[in-house]
């Protein structure tokens, strides 16, 4: 039997959604009808896809609706396995649910994730979230990827999902790698995890802001345009290897646009546009 689903396009700077209204929980999509919705030339084309669901709707937003967040992001991959979190998504979420009337960004708006709440503000940049604390993981994981002409070392670092940092030496290495091809992490995270590959700018500080450009493979999905938490992720792990006298704010130029990263009080905050770009509907089978 056939469904016919109301859906919205959104993205952020590039890193684009299948955004799906869903506020009673009445949708149960599979892995392959998201991945279908998802598909580039198939389907309706994205990066992901966001359920908008009110958090008393669904078993997993049960302690979401407890700390107060009305709505949860229901975030899956382009293959329809679900993810913790997205931090461009989130502003995309955050924008839809503006522009529709479901929700208020006058002030702190809760969103229920996989990774717990997190709340999202207006800002200069066009929407700011507080991705929460941060976890610098022990060790080394050894990245392979093609175009790297030898395997390089990767920093984990946690910002509510999981992400290894490459430093790269140049420009050159950066637009070189060959990201159609999954890099191999050695050792393999149980999870999986996103893979940034980044390079300083020159000089890396400039006016007390820290700048970086950054490639991003993502679990799930391949190369995308951008990725917010693995923009977090990349300027937490540069400020890391810059040492104590690094800055807390940075500017990280992706494929998609520029993004904006700041720290303050043990939190990692995350800046950028959110852009809704058409509606419609989808007939699945």
């Amino acid at each position: 039997m056939s469904q016919t689903l109301s859906f919205s396009k959104g993205h952020g700077t590039g890193n684009d959604f299948v955004i799906i209204p869903d506020a009673d929980g009445a949708l149960d999509l599979t892995d392959d009808q998201i991945a279908a919705l998802c598909d580039r030339r198939f389907g309706i084309g994205g990066d992901g896809m966001l359920r908008v669901v009110r958090s008393e709707a669904i078993p997993e937003g049960r302690e979401a609706h407890i700390a107060g967040a009305e709505w949860f992001m229901d975030y899956r991959n382009a293959d329809g396995s679900a993810a913790e979190m997205c931090g461009n998504g989130i502003r995309v979420f955050a924008r839809y649910l503006a522009d529709n009337g479901w929700a208020s960004l006058d002030e702190e708006l809760r969103i229920g994730t996989r990774a717990g709440v997190k709340t999202v503000t207006r800002s200069d940049r066009g929407f700011e979230v507080d991705l929460g604390a941060w976890v610098i993981e022990d060790g080394d994981v050894l990245v392979r990827a093609r175009g790297l002409d030898v395997p390089r070392p990767g920093q984990g670092i946690d910002v509510g999902n999981p992400h290894v940092v490459v430093a790269l030496s140049s420009e050159a290495e950066l637009d070189a790698l060959d990201l159609t091809h999954i890099p191999f992490l050695d050792p393999a995270p149980p999870a999986g995890a996103n893979i940034e590959f980044v390079v300083p700018s020159d000089p890396l500080v400039q006016g007390g802001v820290g700048a970086i450009r950054m490639r991003v493979f993502e679990r799930g999905v391949g190369e995308t345009l951008s990725c917010g938490t693995g923009v977090a992720a990349a300027a937490l792990a540069v400020r890391h290897w810059a040492g104590p006298a690094a800055p807390d704010a940075w500017i990280v130029d992706v494929p998609g646009g520029t993004l904006g990263v700041r720290m303050a009080e043990g939190h990692v905050l995350l800046s950028g546009p959110a852009s809704l770009v058409f509606h419609g509907e989808v007939t699945l089978a």
